[in-house]
């Protein structure tokens, strides 16, 4: 599958984005997709994924309760609704797609990465 990650942009703190992140291919459904990112000078870390029958719903702990994933599969599009922003959050937001994977916490769960789209926030 290939994926197209978009939204990004600079934000006050306090502020809302919302991602996207459009697939295409074969058995787009089948795939459990996420979001991970990358703060300057840091590992690539997960932030919150969502199961390919939509059901379940994965998230890391600093962003539950202000970040909210979703999927549309009439559109093959996953979704990152971002509230509450801080500055912790800045980073380089990558989408991806796992198939068949029952860990979508682990990044060596996904075969299918997104170019990043870069989100940044600001006092």
């Amino acid at each position: 599958v290939q994926l197209q990650a978009s939204g990004g942009g600079l934000v006050q703190a306090g502020g809302s984005l919302r991602l996207s992140c459009a697939a295409s291919g074969r058995a787009v459904r089948r795939y459990g997709l996420g979001w991970f990112r990358q703060a300057p000078g840091k590992e690539r870390e997960f932030v919150a994924a969502v199961g390919w029958s939509g059901g379940a719903t994965y998230y890391e702990d600093s962003v539950k309760g202000r970040f909210t994933i979703s999927r549309d599969d009439a559109k093959n599009t996953v979704y990152l609704q971002m509230n509450s922003l801080k500055l912790d959050d800045t980073a380089v937001y990558y989408c991806a797609g796992s198939f068949n994977g029952d860990q979508l916490w682990k990044q060596y769960e996904y075969d299918s990465w997104g170019q990043g789209t870069q989100v940044t926030v600001s006092s």
